[in-house]
């Protein structure tokens, strides 16, 4: 029933909000008689209040409840400015979009709280978290956590252990910028299971930051996928969606389901 309210415009809920209040309209509802106020097909309309008045909704209360969907629609800011789409490749006419690479960048450049990483593979990782680095020394405090994929190869027995540490070294020497503070770094345990039927990898792709922006994409951490692949992404503006990703992070760190990387 609401979703027959929701197609009709602000203008038009708050004309027949008042028509009901001012007894200008009054059960039976009727097509004939809202057509005096709203243009357009107002059959479903009309029969969906002539429900609300069988259902006991007095003129006061279906008024009211007209104002409040219609107070509730405006208060909502517009889906555009609420998500945007982030592309890496060509371009294409008509289509409204922001690049991967400079959308990464702007969001590790002006953090000021917290950054949150998740990203499968990582590659020239110098050049692509060199903006993160460099705020960590800009911003005292702010706490970085990354959360990536350790890979065991087809057929490779190395200890687990082992295959951790060599991770942590390559990540330190080959994929963060030179004399910055490192971050944070974890991996999922199942990654490293021998068996091929119980492995399982970390293949999130994703950045919050300071709790409000949500960044996902197809792109990897990698030079490719930031500046020359075909990838597809969301930056989505909401500390609600921001907050239930962390969370969940969080719960998987807490229940011992993902461990750091030392």
């Amino acid at each position: 029933m609401t979703g027959r309210f929701q197609k009709i415009s602000d203008g038009d809920l708050r004309e027949i909000a008042l028509a009901i209040r001012s007894g200008r309209q009054a059960p039976p509802y009727t097509t004939v008689a809202l057509q005096r106020i709203v243009s357009g097909d107002v059959a479903a309309l009309a029969a969906d209040l002539q429900s609300l008045s069988q259902s006991g909704f007095g003129a006061e209360h279906a008024a009211t409840t007209l104002e409040l969907l219609r107070a509730d629609r405006r208060a909502r800011p517009p889906v555009e400015d609420v998500l945007e789409l982030v592309t890496t490749g060509p371009e294409v006419p008509g289509i409204a979009n922001r690049d991967t690479s400079v959308v990464v960048r702007e969001l590790f450049a002006n953090a000021r709280e917290s950054v949150l990483v998740a990203g499968y593979a990582v590659y020239q990782g110098q050049r692509v978290f060199q903006a993160l680095a460099d705020r960590m020394v800009e911003v005292s405090g702010l706490k970085v956590r990354m959360f990536l994929d350790i890979q065991r190869g087809y057929g490779d027995t190395t200890a687990a252990p082992e295959l951790i540490r060599r991770f942590a070294a390559r990540f330190r020497s080959d994929q963060w910028p030179e004399d910055r503070p490192l971050p944070e770094v974890y991996f999922d345990p199942r990654s490293l299971e021998t068996d091929p039927e119980r492995r399982a990898c970390l293949h999130a792709k994703c950045v919050v930051v300071d709790g409000k922006d949500v960044f996902v994409s197809s792109a990897n951490f990698t030079e490719a996928a930031q500046q020359r692949n075909l990838e597809i992404g969301l930056l989505i503006h909401s500390p609600e969606v921001a907050n239930r990703v962390t969370c969940y992070f969080e719960e998987l760190l807490r229940s011992g389901r993902l461990g750091p990387v030392r």
